[in-house]
């Protein structure tokens, strides 16, 4: 009952936002229950007295970096990180870009410990544990930018924006994407909203200015 309580509570929440974006955590993703934790990376709290634990023992730079791993695979590191803290901005990115990497899906067919779960499961494990983390449903949309679903992108950067208007990293990542999709018109103003927050890479600007000159008589 909790578990509906909550979906409904969220989607009256976030308007027209699907409520597929709020889905139950499917069985083969694991639960969230943890030896160590889990702990919230946005609580400062937790942030400075057990991430430090984590992030030594198993998400070190070269982790981070998919270079090797601490304890084990680089995965296996990533993944304890990601058990412990299911919201790691850091370690969720870094997962992405080992998943996204790999020649074949990691397939959805058991859960468990040392067991690398789909991509899609740390995220909807992250969003399970905290709803709210706005990093999280931006890195979701980059993920699905990153695979080519630009309808499922979208949804997610308009969802972490709704939790945070002025979250300038996600105004810029949909407005490269708007780009891509060639809505000038739509890149320009999220690439307005991003600039006038102070996002410092200027790639949405230079390829706007492409497009200006190139249509330029």
């Amino acid at each position: 009952m909790m578990k509906i309580d909550k979906l409904l509570w969220l989607v009256l929440f976030f308007g027209s936002v699907s409520q597929a974006v709020f889905a139950s955590l499917p069985d083969y993703c694991g639960k969230l229950e943890n030896a160590y934790g889990p702990y919230d990376y946005t609580n400062p709290d937790h942030r400075a007295n057990m991430l430090p634990r984590v992030d030594g023992a198993h998400f070190t730079p070269p982790v981070e970096q998919l270079r090797y791993g601490k304890s084990g695979p680089v995965w296996a590191d990533i993944d304890y990180t990601l058990r412990a803290f299911p919201n790691h901005h850091r370690a969720l990115f870094a997962m992405m870009r080992y998943q996204v990497k790999l020649e074949t899906p990691v397939e959805p067919y058991r859960a468990g410990r040392n067991v690398l779960l789909p991509i899609e499961c740390y995220f909807l494990r992250a969003i399970e544990f905290k709803p709210f983390d706005s990093t999280v449903h931006m890195l979701f949309g980059t993920y699905f930018y990153k695979i080519n679903k630009p309808k499922e992108a979208i949804e997610r950067y308009k969802l972490a924006l709704k939790l945070k208007p002025d979250y300038a990293e996600a105004h810029y990542n949909l407005g490269l994407l708007f780009f891509n999709l060639k809505d000038y018109s739509a890149a320009r103003e999220q690439a307005d909203k991003a600039y006038g927050l102070g996002y410092p890479l200027t790639g949405l600007k230079n390829k706007l200015a492409s497009i200006d000159k190139a249509t330029k008589p």
